[in-house]
């Protein structure tokens, strides 16, 4: 019998319209790679939001086919806010259904994009993450305090607002009238978090799917020195207990 292989969307017409966020601050190295990683058959317009990069990132992400947006407020959630704020001033017939948030430094697999929206589009799920914690992770890409944060952020999560998640990663993607109703306002490194925590008071519908996950390119800004992992753990235990 002959191996069938079946698209996501069942119907052309139940195909949702996909826009891909990508915040980005001298990414130049890696931004082409994550662009070009993605399936350009699933998504219709991928926005690079250029966070105050002093390198070549904005040429590089125009040159493998992006639109190139200018946040010059430094911080990750500045970043996501001005993208979202993009797709909302698109007109009505061209607004997007889902938006997918994917780093700049190639350290997930932008083709997983695939099995990130399944979820969406054949169970109606509202938020997935993508779990790197559940999928395959190259030995050192995620550092310890990484690890031990997500720990505690997921356990606190857990036992406050009753949702299960296994990590806080930044891959992961949401119908964008969901997105919108969270009012999302963090700045920097609590982003992730807030949305978990704000999707969980909300009572939306949240899946994980498994992701892989490699040593990025270049190295974070965040994790990468002892200031910003103290930074982002405090930001984020924060918020956790904020939006109680």
């Amino acid at each position: 019998m002959p191996h069938i292989t079946c698209t996501i969307y069942p119907d052309v017409f139940m195909k949702p319209k996909i826009l891909v966020i990508i915040p980005a601050y001298n990414e130049e190295e890696s931004i082409g790679k994550v662009i070009n990683d993605i399936p350009k058959e699933l998504v219709s317009e991928v926005v690079v939001v250029n966070n105050n990069s002093t390198d070549g990132t904005p040429a590089n992400a125009a040159s493998a086919g992006a639109t190139v947006i200018d946040e010059v407020r430094m911080g990750y959630g500045y970043a996501c806010l001005k993208g979202i704020s993009y797709a909302k001033n698109k007109s009505e017939n061209e607004r997007p259904d889902i938006i997918v948030f994917l780093d700049g430094d190639y350290s997930d697999y932008p083709e997983e994009i695939r099995e990130l929206i399944r979820p969406m589009v054949e169970d109606n799920i509202d938020i997935v993450i993508g779990s790197r914690t559940l999928g395959n992770t190259e030995k050192g890409a995620l550092l310890p305090q990484q690890v031990f944060g997500n720990a505690i952020a997921t356990t606190l999560i857990k036992w406050l607002y009753g949702v299960e998640f296994t990590d806080l990663g930044p891959f992961r993607a949401i119908k964008f009238d969901k997105l919108l109703q969270l009012n999302m306002a963090d700045t920097t490194y609590g982003w992730t978090v807030e949305m978990q925590v704000k999707a969980a008071k909300e009572k939306f519908k949240c899946a994980e799917v498994p992701v892989s996950y490699r040593k990025r390119i270049g190295v974070s800004k965040i994790a990468g020195t002892i200031s910003g992992s103290i930074k982002a753990g405090y930001k984020i235990l924060w918020t956790i207990f904020r939006l109680l």
